[in-house]
């Protein structure tokens, strides 16, 4: 299993330096760690009384990293889910928020345990999934990363301006989808025929 530290230092990596994307809604980023989050907790970088793009900008690879566990792994209980569910669901925190665990409770849901679909990490959701992936332990971290490619390609679908994240220009697999399927076993990833059939749609 890899240690927190680990996962984060990968999470760094695939989220890269500073970002102001106009179709994201996560506004200014940096990191990953997005402007809201900076505000959220206070985060007046540079002292001038509000937090900024500047501040964004500003923001370090130590301290981005020191946010991502505290407040994406810790905070929301992560650390309470059985090891080969971790790197996913934290990975998908960090991106999409409580929805990461909101989309492991419907799956555990579909298996036929008894979940509050809130996005929190309560006692119920932690026994159950550790049933879970006690049951099916070669299997369970497939079937989260899948569930969560299946919910970008559906965002995506209901978004106009979220499909540069799950389709590239050329029309292969976009960031968001290749994120998912780095938690997915290679032979459950979608070859580029299904992709482009999947986003056909999409025009």
């Amino acid at each position: 299993m890899l240690s927190v530290e680990a996962i984060v230092d990968e999470i760094l990596a695939r989220e890269g330096g500073y970002a102001n994307d106009p179709d994201d809604p996560g506004g200014a980023t940096n990191h990953g760690v997005t402007i809201h989050t900076m505000r959220r907790l206070g985060l007046d970088l540079d002292g001038d009384g509000r937090v900024s793009v500047s501040d964004v900008k500003r923001l370090t690879r130590r301290q981005a990293r020191e946010i991502f566990i505290a407040e994406y792994f810790l905070k929301p209980r992560i650390d309470w889910l059985p090891a080969p569910l971790q790197a996913s669901v934290f990975d998908m925190q960090v991106n999409a928020g409580a929805h990461a665990v909101r989309l492991l409770q419907r799956l555990l849901g579909r298996m036929g345990f008894s979940v509050l679909v809130d996005g929190a990490v309560g006692p119920l959701t932690r026994d159950a999934a550790r049933q879970a992936a006690a049951a099916a332990p070669e299997h369970i971290a497939d079937a989260y990363g899948i569930a969560r490619r299946n919910y970008y390609y559906a965002l995506a679908d209901r978004r106009l301006a979220s499909r540069k994240y799950a389709r590239r220009r050329d029309g292969g697999k976009g960031g968001w989808i290749t994120r998912a399927e780095v938690f997915i076993s290679p032979r459950y990833h979608l070859s580029e025929a299904e992709h482009r059939a999947r986003v056909a749609a999409w025009g």
